[in-house]
């Protein structure tokens, strides 16, 4: 049974997850604080977090934030809950490693939905990938989300870390920017294709040398090569 650790401060919203989420299948933890949060995360390791971003002690950038920087809970998919839709708040929920953004007011129906559909992704994503990859002058470890360049390591966000996994998985396939927008930002992520472009460069940047690697398909794309020059 997976295991859902819903941080939320609004009591009504909470039990109404609590009940919907139960019925679907799911078991069900509860926190209306952020450190109460992470102290449930960090005592029994969840399957999917969802975060409301208004809390009362920490914000949920902050939690997130967290989550993401223990090993323990870096893997954890996070599902962001928030009454603030603009496309700048999407942009750093996903920048701070979300795998999906849900606006206030919403379908519990849909994010139930989305909440199975981010479980799926991650679980056929965990079986199906090797842990280590080299590639060149570019290693991956994508259990600990590090990455090194000729033995340097990189500091990647899990946007990044995420869009470069997804590039060296389908290498030499171009990869469209509206694939991109859905398979890296999020299944319906709600941001503008000038996003992916900012993210590669500034992905390249880090890189060094291995951001030749990513080649740019005018007009349509990316695609990482087929073999390390």
């Amino acid at each position: 049974m997976p295991r859902v650790l819903v941080i939320e401060d609004e009591g009504d919203l909470a039990e109404v997850l609590r009940y919907n989420l139960a019925a679907a299948g799911f078991e069900v933890a509860i926190a209306s604080r952020g450190a109460d949060g992470l102290r449930l995360a960090s005592e029994r390791i969840p399957d999917l977090v969802l975060l409301d971003l208004m809390l009362p002690d920490l914000p949920g950038t902050e939690v997130c934030r967290s989550l993401k920087a223990d090993a323990r809970t870096r893997r954890v998919p996070v599902i962001m809950l928030t009454a603030r839709g603009e496309e700048i708040d999407r942009v750093v929920g996903f920048e701070l490693g979300a795998d999906d953004y849900v606006v206030k007011p919403f379908s519990v129906r849909e994010l139930l939905l989305r909440a199975q559909a981010v479980l799926r992704r991650t679980a056929a994503a965990t079986a199906s990938d090797p842990v280590l990859v080299e590639f060149g002058a570019l290693r991956l470890d994508r259990a600990a989300h590090r990455a090194w360049v000729d033995g340097r390591e990189l500091e990647l966000t899990a946007l990044e870390f995420r869009l470069l996994t997804t590039l060296l998985d389908r290498r030499d396939r171009v990869q469209t920017r509206a694939r991109l927008l859905d398979d890296v930002w999020g299944i319906t992520a709600d941001v503008t294709t000038r996003t992916v472009d900012t993210h590669v460069k500034r992905l390249r940047e880090k890189l060094g040398r291995a951001g030749d690697y990513i080649e740019t398909v005018r007009g349509v794309g990316y695609r990482l090569v087929g073999a390390p020059p």
